[in-house]
């Protein structure tokens, strides 16, 4: 799943990092950046991203004017917050708007990184078509929160057994990691349910993932225990 990115920024070179860091990151690619909030607000509109990586403070107004007419206009496009703004404000707007993360500046790659692979996860689990029940709800809208006392302890679609099979492969030697095809090899799963599994226990802070570039080829993505 290729997800693109619309980069707001009115800093040039703050700009050119953010689009830097998405490219670093498997599944990501940057359909285009804009610096003035009317330009953001039509390459929205036009390009239809999955995401838009949104600064605060422009000259001529806030970042929040572009978040309130995407959501105004219904546009089916998730936004993460990047500013130096540290007021509580801006976070109480943000939120609102329904923001999907909140950075503050100078942004730091592993906190970009885990923001994007997160919406990822969150993208990933609206995609595998199970019903819809409460459980399945409050994991899309609390995906970190504890379970309560009684209730199973993983999402539906998450099945226990598998988890811990494909979790168990990492108790072994595992220097180069594992990726999606490695892990539904050994497991007998396929490749998208393994990826769905493996994305499930990154996102939840039991394995890291990493773009491993090889001689030849298109770069991979791996995974490795923590």
């Amino acid at each position: 799943m290729e997800l693109t990115v619309l980069i707001v920024d009115d800093d040039p070179k703050i700009a050119e990092i953010h689009r830097h860091y998405t490219e670093k990151i498997e599944g990501f690619s940057v359909c285009g950046i804009s610096d003035s909030l009317d330009d953001a607000i039509k390459m929205a509109e036009i390009l239809e991203p999955d995401l838009i990586l949104l600064d605060l403070y422009f000259p001529e107004g806030l970042g929040l004017d572009v978040l309130w007419k995407v959501r105004s206009e219904q546009q089916a496009c998730d936004v993460i917050m990047i500013t130096a703004a540290k007021e509580i404000e801006p976070l109480q707007q943000a939120l609102r708007g329904g923001v999907f993360d909140y950075i503050v500046k100078p942004v730091m790659f592993p906190r970009f990184k885990d923001a994007l692979e997160k919406f990822r996860a969150h993208r990933l689990r609206l995609q595998d078509g199970f019903p819809v029940d409460q459980r399945h709800i409050d994991q899309l809208l609390h995906p970190y929160r504890e379970s309560n006392p009684g209730e199973p302890e993983h999402p539906k679609g998450i099945d226990p057994l598998t988890l811990k099979k494909i979790s168990g492969i990492f108790e072994q030697d595992c220097a180069e990691g594992f990726s999606a095809e490695e892990v539904g090899e050994q497991t007998g799963v396929s490749r998208t349910t393994a990826r769905r599994y493996l994305e499930y226990l990154t996102a939840n802070g039991k394995l890291a993932a990493e773009l491993v570039y090889g001689a030849v080829g298109r770069p991979e993505r791996r995974y490795f225990p923590l």
